[in-house]
């Protein structure tokens, strides 16, 4: 969308009746950008709404989340078109606030699933190693971490010798913050006052916080612009397409990952354990003395019974019917794992993927800085993120996400009454 290109290309299936212009200049498919992620804005809106209040699968409204697929992409599509009729005016407006809200709580969203996440994997390795003495686990949760670890001062050795020569402060003070918070969040979470509180808490936490706040900088100094001859990516043609292409497909997967994360699961907005949604069973329960028979040999035990019941005249022969009905319920029972609650909350879902569309959008048009790419060239690649901004964003988000890993840590000591430590 931010090439002539695409945007000649977009013109011509309006049959040339618009023309993709901001006040009067061309704007390589800013406005375009923010007009197709606010009809798919709209549309997860819709179905939000729509969904209010679906418990299980027996509600009617319930098969629209999972199914109707051709009626809803066609309700998208014009979604899309209708949004090119709007006027322009409301676009300027809107991508320039109300986007930059539903970006900003997306981005805390997904630093809230990191932390999340990090407590997870850290308390389930310990989980597996106290159950089981497991040295496989234990050897699982000491090597990633001393791994992500070593990845992380790798990283930060690497922006060092190429992002930070003479002249670059921003980039030197970015690295040298990143290092010294990763010393500090690390030294914090062994702390005799945290482990009495919080005995969870240790290094395995620190190192995934910290391998990834290290790549959020060095992503940032990585796709700034090369105005001070501080990002050598940026001249080095052989790899320029490619840390485009590259820093594109991160950036997709990682929203890809915190939309889904975050919608099917909750966490972050406080959904975790409240009795209304059912869980998977990822494991059936072992017993040493007591074995659960099949389905069908139930099934089957209960037909013989009732048939012997009618032969000896206790029952009517319409029981027999009212079997059949039964049996197929239980198979439509055994098929649908949310005809009792759902798994997930469907309009939490789609107001995620809401906020990930304003991130998006906000992500691609904030700020663009046409050094990134030159847009008389119709076959150049438009980078995604190479502006002082999106650099900034990612720098300020490291350390929100080290500040909320930190009151994770220290938050029992002060309220330990919240906490079930």
């Amino acid at each position: 969308m931010f090439t002539p290109w695409a945007l000649n290309k977009l013109q011509h299936l309006t049959l040339d009746y618009m023309k993709i212009t901001c006040a009067g200049k061309e704007c390589y498919g800013w406005l375009a950008v923010h007009r197709i992620n606010f009809a798919l804005g709209v549309f997860h809106a819709i179905l939000a709404v729509i969904l209010l209040g679906v418990r299980s699968s027996k509600d009617g409204r319930a098969p629209i989340q999972n199914g109707f697929w051709g009626p809803k992409i066609i309700g998208w599509l014009g979604l899309i078109v209708v949004s090119f009729l709007i006027p322009d005016r409301f676009f300027m407006v809107w991508g320039n606030y109300f986007a930059l809200i539903g970006a900003v709580l997306f981005l805390l969203l997904g630093l809230v699933l990191l932390v999340d996440l990090a407590h997870t994997w850290a308390e389930y390795c310990l989980e597996k190693i106290e159950l089981n003495d497991s040295k496989g686990w234990r050897g699982v949760l000491i090597g990633s971490t001393l791994g992500m670890f070593v990845a992380s001062f790798a990283m930060t050795i690497v922006m060092y010798i190429f992002f930070a020569h003479s002249g670059c402060g921003m980039n030197q003070a970015a690295i040298t913050i990143n290092l010294l918070l990763i010393f500090i969040v690390s030294f914090i979470s062994v702390h005799p006052t945290v482990q009495e509180f919080n005995p969870q808490a240790g290094l395995a936490q620190s190192a995934m916080v910290a391998i990834y706040c290290s790549y959020l900088t060095m992503s940032a100094v990585s796709m700034e612009p090369d105005d001070k001859q501080c990002n050598p990516l940026v001249r080095a043609r052989g790899t320029r397409r490619a840390s485009v292409i590259i820093g594109a497909i991160v950036t997709m997967l990682t929203i890809a990952y915190t939309t889904t994360r975050a919608a099917t699961q909750g966490v972050a907005l406080g959904s975790r354990g409240n009795g209304n949604y059912s869980q998977l069973r990822l494991e059936e329960p072992e017993h040493g003395l007591v074995t659960q028979q099949p389905d069908s040999s139930r099934r089957e035990m209960r037909a013989e019974a009732l048939r012997a019941a009618v032969d000896s005249g206790s029952l009517p022969a319409s029981a027999l019917d009212e079997s059949d009905d039964d049996e197929s319920d239980d198979e439509r029972t055994s098929k649908d794992d949310e005809r009792g609650r759902t798994q997930y909350d469907y309009t939490l879902f789609h107001i995620i993927f809401l906020l990930a569309t304003a991130w998006v959008a906000t992500l691609l048009t904030m700020k663009m800085d046409v050094d990134g790419g030159d847009p008389s060239d119709p076959n150049d690649f438009a980078p995604v993120g190479r502006t002082y901004w999106a650099s900034w964003v990612k720098i300020v988000s490291s350390w929100v996400c080290y500040t909320i890993y930190t009151w994770s840590l220290v938050a029992p000591a002060f309220m330990p009454d919240r906490f079930g430590y």
